[in-house]
């Protein structure tokens, strides 16, 4: 067995090396996210539903004026189905599942309408015991996303309206919620906070950095590899675990000029980014589908072989990205091995693909 998988995180990657040498138990408000809070509004509708606005069967778009009353619309004709959604929340939540107990290890920052649908929402981040606090406003309405479902198809259309609205000064600034990003020592965002809030995640980037504390960042789509490049590196020097799926490292790769298609390369060069915290090695983790996923930490590069599953029980591959930072981010939160930390991944990923959204059983079933 190689040992270097096996390296402890308390004496690679934890604040406190050895403190209780890898207690299992991690503590309210450990975790920390900010990002995108979207409403996932789900319901099986029919063709005629899809054709009045204009969607494809499988699809993932941001929502157009044409879509603006496609919301109240699905409410009202069809059976709904509400969650907390958004990729860095959704990640929160199912680190949050994997724990247990105690609830609140996770902590999430982002902007939500005052209005009904951000009243649901809250609701849902309290179901999920994520200790949610939002930024409210009037200007914009709670975002939303609509999963339009006929067979096994989704079609996913997303109204970000108020989470693009989120302010460093209104929310971020104040005394009451930095003492929560202070209380972390572990933080998380997925890239698609780059477009709303550059200086918000600097400012939490930067603390991690200066205090020794875990940061994480997610590549999160292509466009955001190519289009917000420059926000990306400005994080860059500040990323101690970086996530993506095999398409957006390629992008990555692309636009960084690395004159290489291969992912293990990718990965072996974004892990040699330059870096402001040398007290840490960055670690970088593709997946790639049912292919293995690849980590690259100090001078090893290994893939570990997802869970197989038939593809007659895969019911929705939507959420399985976000499930797997949850699941890698449970382990970092309560100190595990990096491969364990992987494992814990490629088994959220595996509960979450087998049903519809990104929704899972009331327990977790992960040795």
């Amino acid at each position: 067995m190689n040992t270097h998988t096996h390296t402890h995180i308390c004496t690679q990657l934890s604040a406190h090396p050895h403190k209780g040498c890898c207690p299992d138990v991690a503590l309210p408000n450990l975790l920390f996210g900010m990002g995108n809070p979207l409403l996932d509004i789900s319901a099986v509708v029919d063709k005629d539903f899809l054709d009045k606005y204009g969607l494809k069967p499988n699809d993932q778009i941001l929502a157009e004026d044409k879509h603006k009353a496609l919301f109240e619309e699905l409410v009202k004709k069809f059976k709904v189905e509400y969650h907390a959604g958004g990729a860095t929340q959704n990640s929160i939540k199912i680190a949050q599942w994997m724990i247990q107990e105690p609830h609140k290890v996770g902590t999430f920052f982002g902007c939500i309408g005052n209005d009904k649908f951000g009243e649901i929402l809250k609701q849902k981040a309290e179901e999920a015991h994520v200790d949610a606090h939002y930024y409210e406003q009037d200007k914009e309405p709670t975002g939303t996303c609509a999963a339009c479902i006929t067979g096994d198809n989704r079609s996913l259309v997303a109204n970000l309206a108020a989470a693009n609205c989120y302010k460093k000064d209104k929310h971020l600034d104040l005394e009451e919620n930095w003492k929560l990003v202070e209380k972390a020592k572990v933080y998380y965002i997925a890239g698609f906070f780059l477009t709303v809030s550059l200086e918000s995640i600097l400012k939490v980037a930067k603390h991690a950095s200066e205090n020794n504390k875990l940061f994480g960042l997610n590549l999160s789509a292509p466009f955001i590899c190519q289009f917000f490049k420059d926000n990306l590196m400005q994080v860059m020097p500040y990323v101690d675990v970086l996530f993506g799926n095999e398409t957006e490292a390629a992008t990555f790769g692309k636009e960084q000029g690395f004159e290489t298609k291969d992912i293990k390369e990718i990965a072996k060069k974004a892990q040699a980014l330059p870096k402001v915290n040398k007290k840490r090695q960055r670690i970088v983790v593709f997946t790639q589908g049912k292919d293995g996923t690849i980590m690259a930490q100090s001078d090893k590069i290994e893939t570990f072989p997802v869970i197989e599953i038939d593809p007659k029980d895969i019911v929705d591959t939507n959420g399985a990205g976000d499930a797997f930072v949850g699941g890698f981010l449970s382990g970092l939160a309560q100190e595990q091995q990096l491969d364990q930390c992987v494992k814990a991944g490629h088994y959220a990923a595996n509960v979450i693909i087998r049903r519809a959204g990104c929704t899972f059983p009331e327990k977790p079933d992960f040795k």
